[in-house]
């Protein structure tokens, strides 16, 4: 009985002591950071920067920036970033902020929550800040982007400068000046004055600004490819620069084609920023006057092989039409703090990836036969991803946020970025049914130049809804637009889009021998690629790269950790594996791969007897089809 009231005194403290927990509560998140409003910022501010330590990669960046009034100010380091559709401003390469006012110290305090915001107490008297800082270039891949090398520099303004809060950024007027390294060249789609290694900019307004990046190099030249439009070409060394006159007119050709497409042009001058090289990191970025685009070594020298990057430059200039003059309602904001929301992603990049690719092909920058078998790429990588299981289109609208652009381990089955390429077989799909519908008087080039080609020389914004794109295609042609496209961008469960390639005149297949854009495909991202055989790609030394999910390589146990070290006994080559696959066609043996994953050694059986398959397209029927249509020059 002791024992029993003893057990009962125990449970009852311990029950009495769990009551007496402690319970915190929250402590409430009160934003101090004024909201922008669209009213004249009062002052301009000047920015000057220092771009002369290309050893280091070391941006010194001088910022003055008048205030009216004394008391509370917040300073805003840009972080929602046009064009990369998520809060990506490079922050951690932010150093040795100091902030004066009058030649004395001003302190600044990190916003608790919003880490991007700085509070300063503007002292009385003061008629301005004088801001010192240093933007550090990654000096290794491993960093991020490298922007400064000892031959090139990419300057993008939002990365070495900040804002004051609580004002539209085109209501904040700016001038600035950088110091290059003697005897380099800048370009830009800012207008400039040059003495010796200066360049001073013409007075714009921060959202021009940072809508305006530069590059400059030491290695220069200058392709000019219509009245209005050049390229602005650097290299790491001279010979890259070099280009036939055939190279060249295939560039004007593709500005050509794009101007009869869209109808007006919205820029007064428009620049591709155009790098080759192996040490500053590779881009493509929009902007409305320009782009920032990188290719590696050899894109004039090695025509041959660089096809699968001649989709870069027509890609990027169609954006100045679709992402940079018209803009999905809820990506455009009024300045970089408050988040973009890219539900129409599918329409932005998904239709700029449906343009890159016909401008291509019209002004013979990359051939109707390499155009086609790219097409192929892009359908067999939405046919054998199984993601469109679970995940619809319109989610990875989401994905720039959620993944940050790092690298997946299971990309097939977590979907990335699909809204461009899925969002090219809906709008091909699309101008398959216009075509259709009115009887091959009407096609998608009709819906570009009624809904992008408006308002000639305008390089402001006209944002739209999904209502505005619907109101648009009813007035080429009536149909339930709205419920196609809804359904299209919402379904889960259903094969890829691929429709409109049929309706258009071409179907996918699978042969054993790979077209000429995939081998140059496999040798631009030095791997070997049998996603649609085994189900993995493999990179340098046997790595594996990519494994589809569901595949007989997924069934196998295998995943991006593992490396391949041997084939059927014989140490591993992509020459030994391939024969191997296509020896199993006729053995009932499966094919041994002996993998490694750190220090583990795994024998690792496939059965798998199909061969080698490879995606190319194939003409249905005969005569000519819509997409013959669709790529021909206008």
């Amino acid at each position: 009985m002791i024992r029993l009231l003893s057990l009962t005194a125990m449970l009852l403290a311990s029950t009495a002591a769990l009551a007496e927990n402690s319970k915190p509560q929250p402590v409430p998140i009160v934003d101090t950071i004024p909201a922008a409003r669209d009213i004249p910022y009062p002052g301009t501010i000047t920015l000057a920067i220092d771009a002369t330590d290309t050893k280091q990669g070391v941006f010194r960046v001088k910022q003055h920036i008048p205030v009216d009034k004394a008391g509370p100010m917040v300073l805003l380091f840009p972080q929602w970033l046009p064009g990369n559709h998520r809060p990506s401003g490079q922050l951690e390469k932010l150093a040795g902020l100091k902030i004066n006012a009058g030649g004395q110290p001003v302190a600044w305090t990190r916003d608790p929550v919003d880490m991007f915001a700085f509070h300063v107490d503007v002292p009385a008297g003061a008629d301005a800040l004088d801001i010192d800082l240093q933007f550090l270039s990654a000096t290794a891949g491993n960093q991020g982007r490298v922007v400064m090398t000892p031959n090139l520099i990419s300057l993008q303004w939002n990365s070495m400068s900040l804002y004051p809060a609580g004002y539209f950024t085109r209501q904040i007027p700016v001038e600035a000046n950088v110091t290059y390294p003697a005897g380099w060249t800048a370009a830009s789609a800012l207008k400039a004055t040059v003495a010796g290694s200066v360049y001073r900019y013409e007075k714009t307004n921060y959202e021009v600004l940072v809508d305006s990046p530069v590059v400059a190099g030491r290695y220069y030249k200058k392709f000019d490819l219509s009245p209005r439009v050049v390229i602005d070409a650097f290299a790491d060394a001279p010979a890259q620069l070099v280009a036939s006159e055939a190279q060249v007119q295939a560039h004007r050709n593709m500005v050509d084609q794009a101007v009869k497409v869209f109808g007006a042009q919205h820029y007064d001058s428009y620049h591709f920023l155009f790098t080759i090289s192996d040490e500053l990191g590779g881009i493509g970025l929009e902007h409305h006057r320009s782009s920032e685009d990188g290719v590696k070594l050899g894109y004039f020298t090695d025509w041959e092989n660089s096809t699968p990057s001649r989709d870069l430059l027509p890609h990027e200039f169609a954006h100045s039409w679709n992402g940079k003059f018209r803009r999905g309602a809820d990506l455009w904001t009024p300045d970089f703090r408050m988040p973009m929301r890219g539900s129409l992603l599918w329409v932005y990049e998904g239709q700029t990836q449906f343009w890159g690719h016909v401008l291509q092909a019209r002004a013979g920058l990359v051939s109707k036969q390499d155009t086609l078998d790219s097409y192929a790429l892009i359908l067999a990588g939405l046919d054998t991803a199984p993601a469109r299981q679970w995940r619809p289109l319109v989610d990875t609208t989401n994905d720039p946020t959620i993944a940050a652009r790092r690298p997946k381990g299971w990309t097939s089955w977590q979907r990335a970025e699909d809204y461009y390429n899925e969002g090219l077989l809906i709008w091909m799909e699309v101008d398959s049914m216009l075509r259709q519908q009115t009887r091959g008087k009407k096609s998608i080039d009709d819906f570009a130049r009624a809904f992008f080609g408006i308002n000639d020389g305008d390089w402001g914004e006209v944002t739209y809804t999904l209502d505005d794109v619907v109101a648009t295609l009813n007035a080429i042609s009536p149909y339930d637009w709205k419920g196609f496209l809804t359904r299209r961008t919402t379904e889960t469960g259903a094969p890829a889009p691929t429709a409109g390639f049929a309706a258009n005149g071409y179907k996918l297949i699978y042969t054993e021998s790979p077209t000429g854009y995939f081998k140059a495909n496999e040798k631009d991202r030095k791997n070997t690629d049998l996603s649609y055989s085994l189900g993995l790609v493999i990179g340098k030394d046997g790595q594996i790269t990519s494994v589809i999910w569901d595949s007989m390589a997924f069934k196998a146990g295998l995943s991006v950790s593992d490396s391949i070290t041997a084939v059927n006994g014989l140490t591993y080559s992509p020459e030994k594996l391939k024969e191997a696959i296509t020896a199993a066609k006729t053995s009932d043996a499966p094919i041994i791969l002996l993998t490694k994953n750190g220090d583990r050694i795994s024998e690792t059986p496939i059965d798998y007897h199909g061969g080698l398959r490879y995606p190319r397209l194939e003409k249905i029927g005969t005569g000519e089809g819509g997409l013959d249509r669709l790529l021909a020059a206008k």
